[in-house]
């Protein structure tokens, strides 16, 4: 069994004709309960649910208080190459863009290791293009053993990888795996991955089932807020982190809900995601799977970032960039090798200050191998 066979099961469900049904009285109900049904979390995508945020973001924040504690979990990205095999239509590193290519050799992934420890962080996520022939296996397997000497948690966000190779690079040392699914309906994922190797739907949608099913500690998913109608897309990522949590209930499954930003290309998102819609996901998603880890990333501003904190967060980036050795680099500016723009700028340091000043534990390190 995979996830594809849950999601073959909602595909054409007709979400508008099931909101259209949902009644204030069906919110409330649903709010009372302790365990929450597929349906109930679907009613909590509902405008109908609207008038309810605020009861909703009691019981979101009491359980995230109850699950993680007042804490949140700091990592930043880390860029190794943005060569890419892949067209799609939103991403800046596109093969069809016209960018400067880069991949960081070795002395020059220690450099940047270097620099980032000295922050204090120990989360590290390294992310290359989608790119076999740039960044084989073997060449992010070193790299991973580079990182090991300066952090004691390695993640990658990579191109999906088949199961032996996964636990090659777990038995290297990786423990956390994000991969994205971008977008659950399968008509619009083959419209906005045109060509490469990301264009096979089903072998990213069971990517993170792969790295698991080898005893993968971590991983997160996502979808990218704007290729699609976000009530149904945050609905299928909720039964996707539930269908993971079910089936490894010992690894740590976590979301992301990141919005599109601008990036080469100029792609227009197919819809608007308001910030009131991203506080209602949160909010559901909290309810319905209250052991889950939400992230939320440096494309939202700083100012954002901080209204969303007390409501579900547990782990946020900062110190971010999104250009090749941008830690130590110097990034020129026009000529933007960027996969996306960011909007929160803030260093490390400043994060770990906004944190502590609003009772927070800033939280460096909370996992090493032994």
């Amino acid at each position: 069994m995979s996830f594809y066979d849950v999601y073959k099961q909602y595909k054409d469900f007709d979400i508008q004709n099931f909101f259209g049904n949902v009644e204030s009285q069906m919110i409330q109900k649903a709010l009372n309960v302790p365990n929450v049904s597929e349906y109930q979390f679907l009613s909590f995508l509902s405008s109908r649910a609207e008038p309810f945020l605020e009861q909703m973001a009691t019981r979101s924040s009491q359980l995230t208080r109850q699950y993680f504690g007042k804490t949140i979990q700091l990592y930043t990205p880390m860029y190794v190459s943005n060569y890419c095999e892949n067209e799609c239509v939103y991403c800046g590193f596109n093969r069809k863009n016209k960018i400067q290519r880069k991949k960081l050799s070795f002395d020059e992934v220690k450099k940047e290791a270097e620099f980032i420890s000295q922050t204090g962080l120990k989360h590290i996520l390294l992310l290359t293009g989608s790119s076999r022939a740039q960044s084989p296996v073997g060449y992010v397997k070193e790299c991973v053993k580079i990182l090991q000497k300066y952090f004691s948690s390695v993640s990658l966000e990579v191109y999906t990888l088949t199961t032996d190779e996964y636990k090659e690079l777990i038995d290297a040392g990786v423990d956390g795996l994000t991969v994205y699914q971008e977008v659950y309906d399968e008509v619009v994922y083959s419209q906005v991955h045109q060509a490469g190797p990301k264009s096979d739907y089903l072998f990213r949608l069971d990517a993170p089932e792969r790295a698991l099913s080898q005893r993968m500690r971590t991983v997160n998913i996502g979808v990218l807020l704007g290729l699609s109608q976000w009530q149904k897309e945050v609905f299928l990522l909720g039964l996707h982190a539930q269908y993971l949590q079910d089936k490894f209930f010992d690894s740590e499954i976590s979301i992301s809900l990141p919005r599109l930003r601008p990036a080469k290309g100029m792609f227009q998102p197919a819809c608007v995601v308001e910030d009131k819609s991203i506080v209602q996901m949160i909010l559901a998603l909290r309810i319905f799977l209250p052991r889950l880890g939400i992230t939320l990333s440096t494309r939202e501003s700083a100012q954002f970032r901080e209204n969303l904190l007390s409501l579900g967060i547990t782990r946020m980036s900062a110190g971010s960039t999104t250009e090749v050795g941008g830690h130590t680099a110097i990034v020129d500016e026009n000529k933007k090798n960027v996969q996306f723009e960011i909007s929160d700028t803030r260093s490390v340091l400043q994060m770990i200050k906004f944190l502590e000043q609003k009772g927070y534990q800033p939280v460096l390190k909370d996992w090493m191998a032994i």
